[in-house]
């Protein structure tokens, strides 16, 4: 089989895995395009990403250029004289960046494209209670996931999945299917096709902090759902009030049931053993939970860790 030459353009754990496996693969990477250093934390160390981490140890030349069309980064790129670009949980690129290999560039998207393009497929599909799911590779234009598709791949959501589980199969699902898409354009073997067009494909837009928190009037299944779609990260979220202090209640897991019961949305009955917070259509239970300033912890060292339960409320 004919050996491609790659770069690689891509930043956490789930475009490592896509690396790793291309590396492994028939085909070469000549250069990896990966974020800036930075420096987080109390003692502001300086952390590389997965990727960069992945090729300095196997020697893969690095590139972490603070703007995509910095021309020296651009004359860089273009003596690597690839055949295509390979982008995974990347960032936007300019038109004079994606055109510039003779193949293309192609992306992986963790969803069955056109539904959920965006920023959080992964979580969106377990929030909006989805059976299925998958990946597609499809070569990049001007709109943001919107290319001709190449490869797509199903995977099936299981009973009670997380965003986090979810995640860490499609990394690898997705991985291989990188390495079918590079064999398949290296045989001219896969005829891309326009994506099908759909009157309102399902989004998947960036989830900031205030889409996060928890809304109690909803049933209980889509609170369930919720939950599971932003666990571990970027976490669901409801506010308690603990005497005469507000904190914010991370909650990670848990179960539901559905019972009449005749009381408003969102009241909390807790005692030593049992937390219950009520929906619409019956009550939530929260089995994994992290109170602000302390650590995640299950249900019952968080029970043990109140005297008065008179003093705890919902916000």
């Amino acid at each position: 089989m004919k050996s491609l030459k790659v770069v690689f353009l891509g930043t956490p754990e789930f475009a490592k895995t896509s690396l790793e496996a291309i590396h492994q693969s028939n085909h070469e990477v000549v250069g990896v395009v990966t974020v800036a250093d930075k420096a987080s934390g109390r003692g502001q160390k300086i952390n590389q990403s997965p990727v960069k981490v992945y090729a300095a140890e196997h020697n893969i030349p690095v590139f972490q250029p603070e703007k995509l069309r910095n021309s020296e980064f651009l004359e860089s790129l273009r003596a690597l004289d690839a055949d295509v670009f390979v982008v995974v949980a990347f960032r936007m690129m300019p038109k004079v960046l994606f055109e510039m290999p003779g193949m293309g560039t192609f992306n992986l998207h963790a969803s069955l494209l056109p539904d959920y393009r965006g920023a959080a497929p992964i979580n969106y599909a377990v929030i909006n209670g989805e059976e299925k799911t998958g990946a597609t590779t499809f070569f990049i234009n001007e709109k943001i996931d919107e290319g001709n598709i190449l490869l797509q791949e199903e995977i099936n959501i299981l009973p009670d999945e997380n965003a986090g589980s979810l995640h860490d199969r499609l990394m690898e699902m997705g991985s291989k299917l990188v390495v079918k898409t590079l064999d398949g354009l290296a045989e001219n073997a896969i005829e891309e096709r326009p994506q099908p067009h759909v009157e309102q494909p399902k989004n998947a837009y960036k989830i900031f902090k205030e889409d996060t928190k928890i809304n109690w009037d909803a049933s209980s299944k889509t609170v369930h759902q919720f939950i599971l779609g932003m666990s571990p990260y970027p976490a669901a979220f409801t506010t308690l009030k603990i005497g005469d202090e507000e904190k914010g209640l991370k909650i990670y897991a848990g179960k539901f049931e559905i019972t009449n019961h005749g009381k408003p949305a969102g009241t909390l009955e807790i005692s030593k053993n049992s937390f219950k917070i009520y929906t619409q259509d019956g009550f939530y239970e929260p089995l994994e939970l992290q109170l602000e300033g302390k650590k995640r912890m299950n249900i019952k060292d968080f029970l043990n860790g109140f005297r008065n339960f008179d003093e705890i409320k919902m916000a």
